[in-house]
């Protein structure tokens, strides 16, 4: 495999979060790193994530841009926001994601902040559940933005439901 960089990248590259791991045999302790990494494309709506690991952290996050550049997905986004309301879940984190009106800003943290940033979501409410894991938070995020649909197949589903109350 080839993890060589490329020079003028158009994707906004995040390091969410790097993890030590130690694994102790009977010749002594073997270090190795982990990487958690966000990479978007705010030009076109594309987000990918993934977890690298290698024996040196540079190494670590090398790999970890190389997946997620191959696992990037574009999202549905209305302007500068989200269409609909969404609540993403995996393992014990859920993330609740709220459009919010031009000018609010990203109002979250951490991980969620970090993959709103880098798909190009510029207005946003958003509130990390449960868990605080940054893996189980990054996934639920990104399967919450999986589930949004385009502006104007929401506004047909919601005439749609309205209808059928009546």
């Amino acid at each position: 495999m080839d993890y060589k960089r490329k020079e003028a990248s158009e994707f906004v590259e995040k390091v969410i979060s790097i993890n030590r791991i130690t694994k102790v045999t009977k010749g002594g302790k073997k270090m190795s790193f982990s990487a958690l990494i966000v990479l978007g494309d705010p030009v076109k709506g594309r987000v990918g994530y993934a977890l690298g690991k290698a024996n040196e952290v540079a190494d670590a996050i090398r790999k970890g841009l190389y997946h997620a550049k191959k696992n990037l997905f574009k999202i549905n986004l209305k302007g500068t926001s989200i269409p609909h309301e969404v609540m993403g879940h995996y393992g014990a984190a859920k993330v609740l994601l709220k459009p919010a009106s031009e000018g609010t800003g990203v109002i979250a943290a951490g991980s969620v902040r970090a993959v709103c940033e880098a798909v190009g979501i510029r207005d946003i409410l958003a509130k990390s559940l449960k868990s605080n894991n940054p893996i189980n938070v990054v996934k639920a995020t990104v399967e919450g933005l999986r589930q949004l649909i385009k502006a104007d197949e929401a506004v047909n589903i919601q005439k749609a439901v309205e209808v059928d109350k009546v």
